[in-house]
Order: structure tokens, then sequence, then C-alpha cells
């Protein structure tokens, strides 16, 4: 068995199955291959990139600097996204629950809280979430 990407005239690139490469050429010339979402039959190979595995039990290596990349990335919007927060330090459950229940305004908060104290916030339906980059808080930078 062999696959191909397909791609018909429209545009639509999907995978499809053959006994072999002149199966897949019998089954072009006599009409026989369609597009699944539209039903176009003008259907040629894709380009595809192949599957080369790696030697023995090893995987291939992720690029260092693509890694530094996407953590520079999720760290700068981060950044962003809390300029708009005001931080709350050990507060941030108190005032989460208050929020959420209506006692204050809501506001997009930040700061910090235990393990336990998030996990009870969640069971109580605050919407909350963990920061994906440690930050220091503000009281503790120069």
């Amino acid at each position: 068995m062999i696959v191909f990407d397909l791609k018909c005239g429209t545009g639509h690139v999907f995978e499809a199955w053959f006994g072999s490469s002149d199966a897949y050429e019998t089954q072009r010339a006599g009409g026989l291959i369609q597009c699944p979402m539209c039903g176009d039959g003008d259907v040629g190979k894709a380009v595809m990139a192949p599957n080369v595995a790696a030697k023995g039990n090893q995987s291939a290596p992720v690029a260092p600097q693509a890694v530094k990349a996407a953590m520079a990335a999720i760290a700068e919007m981060q950044t962003k996204m809390l300029e708009k927060s005001q931080w709350v330090g050990t507060a941030f459950a108190d005032k989460a629950r208050a929020m959420h229940l209506g006692e204050t305004p809501q506001a997009p908060i930040h700061g910090q809280t235990t393990a336990d104290e998030a996990q009870a916030l969640v069971e109580e339906g605050v919407p909350v979430a963990p920061l994906l980059v440690p930050i220091v808080p503000p009281e503790a930078c120069n």
C-alpha cells in the first residue's frame, strides 16, 4: 500500500491510499478519483514531504533556536496581556472570588495563590488560569 497527498482543481488537499503507484495511475487515467470535499475529478498528486524515520529508537531533535523563539513569543504575549492587568499579590484568590460573586467590579487581575486555593477557585467556577511564564512580583523588582 502507498499513500499520496492529492489535490483537486479547486485546491482541496486530501490523502488517498492505493495498492501501488501503478494502481493510482490507472484509477486517475480512468477518472475514478474524485475530491471527497467537492467531487472534482481534476485530481493530481500534491507536493508532500517525505516521512523519513529516525535511526533506531531516536527521534529527530527539536532545533533549540525554535524552542527559544517559541518561548520568547509566549513571554512577549504574556507581558503585553499583563500590562492591562492589575497585580494583586497574595490577595488574588480573594479578589477573583469577590469578582466572580459580584461583590466587586470585574477587572483583569493577576497575582499569587497556592495550588489548593487555585483548585478551589476552579471548583467554584471562577475563571482562572496559570501564567505560562513565571513573573517576578513588582515589589521584588529593582
